[in-house]
């Protein structure tokens, strides 16, 4: 399955803009870029818990 290209997004989008009308389109693409910004904040806060921590080994070896 291929992708579309220039022409075809550009029906695509006329029907949307049909349909949906353009007031209604920004509010959609704010949200849809709302969410992909929480998206990408949540998996760096998972990526973040799942790295390693830094032990204290410094503390250790100065003790010992």
């Amino acid at each position: 399955m291929r992708l579309p290209g220039g022409w075809e997004w550009i029906i695509i989008l006329i029907i949307m803009i049909l349909l949906f009308g353009p007031g209604r389109l920004s509010k959609i693409a704010g949200e849809i870029g709302k969410s992909i910004r929480e998206f990408r904040s949540g998996i760096q806060e998972m990526e973040e818990e799942d790295s390693p921590q830094p032990e204290e080994t410094k503390q250790d070896e100065d003790q010992g």
